[in-house]
């Protein structure tokens, strides 16, 4: 799995190397600084803020996963307790609330994924020279 675009969205590491982290704080639900993304990749120096508004598609990403989860609950609900729609609201609700800032950091993760490709030579130790 290392090596995989995949590796680098479950374990928010940068995306070209899979060595250095992504975000700040390791910490989803760190309210204050679930956002903050280092400027660059500590290992690689692969840059990490590519231009201003680069997230903004990310935002599409969020909302594919979000009814991924609400088409996800639905099912649950549907063959395990028998279709309720106040039950799926309020699970549905209950759980994006809580989910929502995870759902952001890997929605930005898949976004940058998609632009930059891994690369095995980055992902070597540094030498020092």
């Amino acid at each position: 799995m290392k090596n995989t675009k995949l590796y680098s969205v479950l374990f928010n590491k940068c995306p070209r190397c899979h060595k250095g982290d992504f975000f700040i704080s390791k910490n989803p639900f760190d309210l204050e600084n679930f956002t903050k993304i280092h400027d660059q990749c500590s290992h690689c120096g692969e840059r990490f803020m590519k231009e201003i508004g680069f997230y903004y598609g990310s935002m599409y990403v969020s909302y594919g996963l979000t009814i991924a989860l609400g088409v996800a609950l639905f099912l649950i609900n549907y063959f395990i307790s028998g279709f309720s729609e106040i039950t799926f609201l309020i699970s549905f609700s209950v759980l994006a609330l809580l989910l929502w800032t995870w759902i952001f950091r890997k929605a930005r993760l898949i976004w940058i994924n998609l632009f930059v490709k891994f690369d095995k030579d980055s992902a070597k130790e540094k030498t020092k020279i």
